[in-house]
C-alpha cells in the first residue's frame, strides 16, 4: 500500500481539529486500527441482548408476561437497551475522534473522547530522536498493526501511536519526512 501525500486545502484538512502552520502538508492521517473499535463493540452488542433475553426467559417461566408487567418489562429494556446504544455511540465516536496526523513538519496526537473534550500535542519532526516498531502476537502479525514508539527531544514526552495500521510503512514515512526536515533546517 502507498501512502499518499494529501494536498493542502484538500478534504482530509477540513476535518483536522488544529490549523494548520505555513507550508504546512498533511502526508497521513492515522486512527487506530479496527480491531480496536468492532470486537468491543460487537461485545458490548451482546451484552446489551443478552440480559434481557434472559430475564424475558426467566420471567417468562413463572408469570404470564401481558398487561402491565409486559409494559414495565419493556420499559426497563428499552432503557437497558439505550444505555448500551449511547455507550456504544461514544466508543465509536472516541475511535473516530482519537487521531495522529503526520505533516512534513510535525505529528499531532489529536484525542477528542467527547464532543466538549480535546486534547492535542505535537512534536516538530527534526526532534524526533529514533522510534520502535512492536508487534505482539497473532493478531497484531496477522493483520499488520501495531505500535510506533516516537521519542522526541522532550525530557519526557514520547508519542505513541497506538495500535496503528502499518506501522513499519508509518515509520519510514516519519523517517524519511523527518530526514528532509533536518536537510530543509540545517540548509537553510
Amino acid at each position: 500500500m502507498a501512502l499518499e501525500r494529501v494536498e493542502p486545502n484538500g478534504p482530509a484538512e477540513e476535518k483536522l481539529p488544529f490549523p494548520l502552520q505555513d507550508g504546512e502538508t498533511v502526508l497521513r492521517v492515522c486512527r487506530r486500527h479496527w480491531m480496536y473499535l468492532w470486537p468491543r463493540t460487537a461485545l458490548w452488542a451482546v451484552i446489551a441482548i443478552m440480559p434481557p433475553i434472559f430475564v424475558f426467559w426467566l420471567v417468562s417461566s413463572f408469570v404470564d408476561i401481558e398487561g402491565t408487567v409486559a409494559m414495565i418489562f419493556a420499559i426497563i429494556a428499552l432503557l437497558w437497551l439505550v444505555v448500551w446504544g449511547l455507550r456504544a455511540l461514544f466508543n465509536w465516536y472516541a475511535y473516530t475522534n482519537d487521531i495522529w496526523v503526520i505533516t512534513n513538519q510535525r505529528i499531532v496526537d489529536s484525542v477528542k473522547p467527547t464532543p466538549f473534550s480535546l486534547k492535542l500535542s505535537s512534536a516538530d519532526l527534526v526532534n524526533i530522536q529514533d522510534m520502535t516498531v512492536e508487534r505482539r502476537g497473532i493478531f497484531q502479525t496477522s493483520l499488520n498493526y501495531g505500535d510506533v514508539h516516537c521519542q522526541t527531544a522532550a525530557d519526557n514526552r514520547d508519542f505513541l501511536l497506538i495500535g496503528v495500521p502499518n506501522p513499519q510503512e508509518l515509520q519510514l514515512l516519519i523517517d524519511k519526512e523527518r530526514d528532509r526536515e533536518r536537510m530543509r533546517t540545517r540548509g537553510g
